[in-house]
């Protein structure tokens, strides 16, 4: 079993900050790419950041230069650090983990929510 525990969710004011974290454990094993998606009331799932194992990093146009992605190999943990926080950010926001080899094996968090309003 693979369990991915999300925190830091909540309620910020705009251009506020929050911070992210996703911790795996379990029977998970060789770790490649892990992400943040999101999605919106009414909206589908995106991706809004992902770092790979190489520590190269991807962002949506819309969270460049305020969101940073970053994760600690040690601990099988990643972060999303996001700043300058706008209402559209508002959503629950899920882990994801690519993991496993030969074949990649996907795991989700349960989401954590993230309210951006004044």
């Amino acid at each position: 079993q693979v369990q991915l525990v999300e925190s830091g969710g909540g309620l910020v004011q705009p251009g506020g900050s929050l911070r992210l974290s996703c911790a795996a454990s379990g029977s998970i094993y060789k770790i490649n790419a892990m992400g943040w998606y999101r999605q919106a009331p009414g909206k589908e799932r995106e991706l809004a950041s992902v770092i790979s194992s190489d520590g190269s990093t991807n962002y949506a146009d819309s969270v460049k230069g305020r969101f940073t992605i970053s994760r600690d190999n040690a601990k099988n943990e990643v972060y999303l650090q996001m700043n300058s926080l706008k209402p559209e950010d508002t959503a629950v926001y899920y882990c994801n983990i690519l993991w496993g080899w030969p074949t990649p094996r996907s795991s989700w968090g349960q989401g954590t929510l993230v309210t951006v309003s004044s």
